[in-house]
């Protein structure tokens, strides 16, 4: 990737309150908290079923394993249905995302990972977004990182619009279900995605067992992958960056992946990337038997 691999993404200076971000986290906030005054059941069921859609297959199957690490393949038409989704999260647009978190690979736990835990806990869940520059919309240096998705003019327009689809979902919840389920799936729903994703940038680089030895931090934590559809197994997949499958042992679900099969069964998905541990095993007692032979 060039000069960059050097420089990583600038995001301006990182002592500096980003006032813009940091009031628009703090009105989801105040949001969120005014939400549970507005139960209902159905609005508690059209939250369940946003955030399901935001943070699986937009999140999770979308921006992270198809669109930064290309575990797998489907066709143009659903690719661009998941990074739709993923605009939903509200955590910027596909270029921003792909380019943030190929960064993170490349430089993980260092002074250039965007969200090193190693500048302290709060600074990788949510310090690294409210401090420097909001690079949500610009497509410019991002696009460096994330010049497969660049090129693209789908990409690049959703990007620089990547908030008006959660824009029109609010507008189209508040007509339909009242300003009640408006605070359910926007605030309320927002609020809790971007913790659980932030989650897998700062608990899962800090605790956790780890089955591999890798040189970054990352640890795999259970109930992080409970709450993110399987992105907790984090330790797994900076072994295996390009897996599919992050829940490598029986044991750990990985929801998010089992989505992935599905489409692969139903003939939607294919070139699934997705070594078992039982795999993974075997291929590293062979390339020990062959080094001890040689």
């Amino acid at each position: 990737m060039g000069a960059i691999r050097d420089t990583g993404l600038d995001f301006g200076d990182r002592t500096k309150l980003n006032t813009l971000t940091f009031s628009a986290i703090l009105l989801l906030h105040v949001g969120a908290v005014a939400a549970p005054f507005y139960f209902t059941w159905t609005n508690l069921i059209v939250a369940a079923v946003i955030y399901w859609m935001a943070v699986s297959w937009g999140i999770g199957m979308g921006y992270h394993r198809l669109h930064t690490h290309r575990g797998y393949q489907v066709p143009k038409w659903l690719e661009y249905f998941l990074a739709f989704c993923g605009t939903l999260a509200l955590e910027g647009g596909p270029i921003y995302w792909v380019a943030a978190h190929r960064c993170h690979h490349q430089h993980s736990d260092t002074d250039l990972d965007p969200h090193t835990p190693r500048h302290g806990g709060f600074w990788a869940h949510m310090g690294w977004i409210i401090f420097g520059d909001s690079m949500h919309s610009d497509t410019s240096l991002a696009g460096k990182y994330a010049p497969d998705l660049n090129k693209d003019r789908f990409y690049r327009v959703l990007s620089e619009w990547h908030w008006v689809p959660l824009a029109v979902l609010g507008a189209l919840t508040w007509f339909f279900g009242g300003f009640g389920m408006l605070l359910w799936v926007v605030p309320l729903r927002i609020v809790i995605g971007l913790h659980t994703t932030w989650l897998v940038n700062s608990a899962t680089h800090m605790w956790g067992g780890r089955r591999f030895e890798t040189t970054d931090d990352s640890r795999n934590l259970w109930w992080v992958a409970l709450i993110t559809f399987g992105e907790g197994w984090h330790n797994n997949h900076h072994a295996h960056p390009v897996s599919a499958r992050h829940g490598m042992a029986w044991y750990e679900l990985d929801i998010s992946y089992l989505q992935i099969r599905l489409l692969e069964k139903l003939g939607l998905a294919k070139a699934v990337y997705a070594p078992s541990l039982d795999s993974v095993e075997a291929s590293k007692g062979l390339r020990e038997a062959l080094k001890a032979g040689a």
